[in-house]
């Protein structure tokens, strides 16, 4: 199947230097590797169940999403305990230490995924032994 996106110029550069870096035959094999990370990723999330502890890092335009992101903060204070934050330029990072119910935490995952001023949301949970 062939398919068309929009990406950045930069970003395309990234991902060509990487996939050529890593000795992939195309740019065709590169994205369906990406695509199927990307699908685990999200099945990992759904998977969730009961208690979680984790953290929920993320990058941002602070000046394009700062005040929308503060209300997720305080809409999601239930799940999450304590933040850190530092800045780059116009960008920052942060990170949100969470303990909640799995079905809160992804929510909070996904509104954080729906800004466009939000660069990358990653997870890391704790695993109970």
């Amino acid at each position: 199947m062939r398919t068309t996106v929009n990406i950045d110029d930069d970003d395309l550069e990234a991902f060509d230097r990487v996939w050529e870096a890593e000795g992939l035959e195309s740019r065709s094999r590169a994205v369906r590797e990406a695509i199927r990370e990307y699908a685990e990723s999200h099945s990992t999330l759904e998977s969730l169940s009961g208690e979680v502890v984790g953290i929920v890092a993320y990058d941002y335009d602070h000046h394009e999403v700062i005040e929308d992101l503060h209300t997720v903060q305080h809409n999601f204070q239930g799940v999450i305990d304590t933040t850190s934050h530092t800045h780059q330029g116009e960008w920052c990072l942060e990170a949100l230490f969470c303990q909640g119910p799995a079905e809160r935490v992804r929510a909070l995952v996904y509104e954080l995924r729906d800004f466009d001023g939000v660069g990358r949301v990653k997870v890391m949970r704790l695993d109970s032994t």
